[in-house]
């Protein structure tokens, strides 16, 4: 498998800016995620990699080929580029067997190859059922035996699981992924699902307004999110105003150590919390826990996830801070309750002055789907 290397990539459609200088980077034997809301790019992103989109500018690279670049624009079968498109889409008229075979030359149908793919993907025997005999998880398996069997220097999934119940879509994702693996591919799976990017890839990219932000390992991006929205897109986020001292920052829930250097003494910073970082009573290094009422609640089976009113000092024209918190599931608390909570850290922080990524113009535009 081979370094997928994509730099300043711009695509256009109508007027309309789809990719306005992405970049992104995936190491040889990978699986990068590339995570953005609807319309910002992640499938035309993936169509330029293909080939099914000419790039107006910018470069792509693969095993340090260039597939696009000025001047130079491989064609599709060309590329050695598979994909797995969101429902499978195998030939109906075709075995499992048949669907993975396909794509393979003469030489390797003799191999044994289609079979070899089939069991890494856990459907060893079913070569002879035809499609509509399958699940839909199954279905999607094939999809990725299919997309292996030729040995392709990337394999791209567009949302492959977005189709399958929730249940059904963990395993399959997680069965996927260990075919991934078990075959060295590089890949790039695109996803509107913050869960499933965070737990499946070995990098995530966040993508908005044809751009990337900010691309790295799950837990980077989660703890150290680039900006606000970012760090609300991946994630639930508590974003607390503070003031700096002596490593902590004064927040509406008492100081809070910082993961990162201060800016200054009496600096204005964003503080970012994660609701599993709120915990009940004081704090385990002695810190004194703050009042807040119980507004909201929700089980979710192994936790709560609660709303949480902690009320504003005298004369505080905001009223207070309402912050979401999540804790075990054995929790026993009701809507009303007053408890005591606590910040434990450290907690990622920005510059109170930094704003977040600014609205591009797919996000202000209607143009095409993602």
């Amino acid at each position: 498998m081979s370094r997928l290397e994509i730099n300043d990539l711009v695509k256009r459609f109508d007027g309309v800016t789809a990719l306005a200088g992405a970049g992104l980077t995936v190491p040889a034997g990978r699986l990068t995620a590339v995570l953005g809301p609807s319309g910002c790019g992640k499938t035309t992103l993936l169509k330029c990699v293909t080939g099914f989109e000419r790039a107006d500018g910018g470069e792509i690279r693969v095993g340090g080929q260039v597939l696009s670049g000025p001047g130079r624009h491989v064609p599709p079968h060309r590329r050695r580029v598979a994909i797995v498109p969101q429902e499978g889409a195998l030939f109906p008229h075709l075995s499992v067997l048949g669907n993975v075979l396909y794509g393979l030359d003469r030489a390797d149908r003799r191999t044994g190859r289609a079979e070899e793919m089939l069991a890494l993907v856990g459907l060893d025997g079913y070569g002879h059922r035809m499609p509509h005999q399958l699940s839909g998880g199954q279905q999607q398996r094939v999809a990725v035996a299919r997309a292996l069997a030729p040995r392709p220097s990337l394999i791209l999934l567009d949302e492959p699981f977005s189709a399958l119940d929730a249940g059904l879509r963990t395993e399959v994702r997680e069965d996927v992924r260990a075919a991934l693996r078990a075959a060295g591919a590089t890949a790039v799976i695109v996803t509107h699902d913050q869960v499933e990017a965070l737990s499946l890839a070995d990098e995530v990219a966040v993508m908005r307004g044809g751009t990337v932000l900010q691309s790295g390992p799950p837990t980077s991006v989660y703890h150290r999110p680039a900006d606000a929205w970012v760090a609300g897109f991946v994630g639930e986020a508590n974003l607390l105003p503070g003031t700096t001292r002596a490593g902590t920052a004064g927040t509406a829930l008492g100081p809070i150590p910082l993961a990162e250097p201060s800016p200054g003494e009496g600096t204005p910073v964003t503080v970012l919390v994660r609701p599993e970082q709120i915990g009940l009573g004081p704090a385990p290094d002695g810190r004194a826990g703050v009042r807040a009422t119980v507004t909201d609640l929700r089980f979710h089976g192994r936790d709560w996830r609660l709303t949480l009113h902690v009320e504003g000092r005298s004369g505080d024209p905001d009223g207070g801070t309402t912050v979401l918190a999540t804790l075990p599931g054995t929790a026993h608390l009701a809507v009303g309750d007053t408890v005591d909570i606590h910040c434990t850290g450290p907690a990622h922080h920005w510059p109170a002055s930094a704003p977040a990524h600014e609205d591009s113009v797919l996000d202000l535009v209607p143009g095409p789907p993602d």
